[in-house]
């Protein structure tokens, strides 16, 4: 009876291994399907808890979102950019009572936000919420810098001057060997060194006189800031330049205004003088004619 038990358990033990085997080989088909994320709930969970909640949505993007699905399967063939600006106009044509439930909806997801915040941020140590508020200074110095240089690009700012190398690159990009950006700029640079010194002085001179295009530019368009108004977009060193300036301009005519006052002091002087040496000859004059005698 022994044996025949140990044999029944042993036959038992293999049809486990082959059923968790097979459990096993259907669970990777089944993964080759699904997205990893249906495999890893809890490692997804502990994600989305550990991150901080996202900034509801507005009035008009939560209509947005409700419309796209609807004007994509009307119009399958419409471009993404038409079907928002599709949207964009009949949120426009939209009266107040149908945009309300869109508005109210953003104002309760907000109120709901600012609870969900506070209760993220007592979670955070110290050192977290430093580390926070230094993350969204960067990113706000980001959005500034970007911000920034839209602008400048709107105003017409010129181009900063190319260097050798980058004159090089312009003029043989397409013929250069490589299948991607990458290994062409590489190869590029392996033909840059490989240039002899008067192959690359015609690139040093081209740059030369790309530097002298964007200095006249750029004082140019800076005196086209200063005249709109826009001295805050003008460059530390231009600004400096004009205080100099201006200061040895205030200065010079200050040195001329006084070196004018002395003159007409002197002139004045001049006139008195002579004025005196006047009245102090006719008073002699008169002395001596009342000195003579008189004839008889």
């Amino acid at each position: 009876m022994a044996p025949c038990s140990l044999l029944t358990a042993g036959v038992s033990l293999l049809a486990k291994s082959v059923s968790v085997f097979s459990c096993s080989g259907s669970l990777s088909r089944f993964s080759r399907v699904l997205p990893a994320v249906y495999f890893s709930p809890v490692q997804y969970l502990t994600a989305e808890a550990s991150g901080p909640p996202k900034r509801p949505l507005n009035g008009y993007l939560r209509y947005v979102m409700q419309q796209k699905p609807l004007i994509t399967r009307q119009n399958p063939e419409i471009k993404s950019v038409d079907i928002i600006r599709k949207i964009a106009q009949q949120w426009r044509t939209l009266s107040p009572d149908q945009k309300q439930p869109f508005e109210e909806a953003s104002v309760r997801a907000r109120e709901q936000f600012k609870v969900d915040l506070q209760r993220y941020q007592a979670q955070l140590s110290p050192a977290q919420l430093q580390q926070q508020a230094q993350d969204k200074r960067q990113r706000m110095a980001k959005r500034k810098a970007i911000r920034k240089k839209r602008e400048l690009t709107s105003l017409g700012k010129p181009k900063r001057p190319r260097s050798p190398f980058n004159i090089f690159m312009s003029e043989h990009f397409e013929e250069a060997r490589g299948v991607n950006t990458q290994m062409k700029l590489k190869s590029l640079m392996e033909d840059w060194r490989n240039l002899f010194s008067h192959q690359k002085k015609v690139y040093t001179q081209l740059a030369e006189d790309d530097k002298i295009r964007y200095k006249n530019e750029m004082k140019s368009w800076e005196d086209h800031m200063v005249d709109i108004g826009r001295e805050d977009l003008i460059r530390e060193q231009t600004l400096s330049t004009r205080k100099k300036r201006a200061t040895k301009t205030a200065e010079a005519k200050k040195t001329a205004k006084k070196s004018q006052s002395k003159a007409v002091k002197k002139v004045g002087a001049a006139k008195k003088t002579a004025v005196t040496g006047r009245k102090t000859t006719n008073e002699r004059s008169t002395k001596t004619l009342s000195k003579r005698p008189k004839k008889t």
